[in-house]
């Protein structure tokens, strides 16, 4: 792994927050800030209870906050979190790989699957590159 692991005293706010409001430690907060988005990393079973029944302590945070708010499952095994971070797509394979120096991750989809992985105007696939990123130093993430 080499990501950037440095949190900064915004995320450890936005972390405590987080924390006070659903009661689920999150792992690392990821701010996107052309997005106005944040985005908690939570531990593998804990999204559900940190979302909340009808979403509602989504909603809270959001309230709280002034941004949108985003939960994805961490792990540290990257095939892991590019589904973590796909949810409800088929994913058929993912491949990492470096090409003149910067590290890629091709993600092969079933075509059908392949707007709900692309997203309105590429958000899911800029929420991937920002995440993977941060924790695994990846620079481009590609949907085929």
């Amino acid at each position: 792994m080499s990501g950037d692991y440095r949190i900064t005293l915004e995320e450890l706010r936005y972390i405590s927050v987080f924390h006070s409001i659903t009661g689920v430690t999150a792992y690392r907060c990821i701010v996107d800030e052309e997005n106005n988005r944040l985005i908690f990393l939570v531990s593998e079973g804990e999204a559900g209870r940190a979302i909340g029944r009808g979403g509602r302590l989504i909603k809270l945070l959001r309230e709280a906050l002034g941004k949108n708010i985003e939960v994805v499952e961490y792990s540290s095994d990257l095939e892991r979190i590019v589904k973590n971070l796909f949810p409800g797509v088929k994913i058929e394979s993912i491949n990492v790989r470096e090409r003149n120096g910067v590290k890629q991750v091709v993600i092969k989809v079933s075509e059908d699957d392949k707007g709900a992985a692309i997203g309105k105007g590429g958000k899911n696939v800029k929420r991937a590159r920002l995440v993977l990123s941060k924790l695994f130093g990846v620079e481009k993430v590609v949907i085929r």
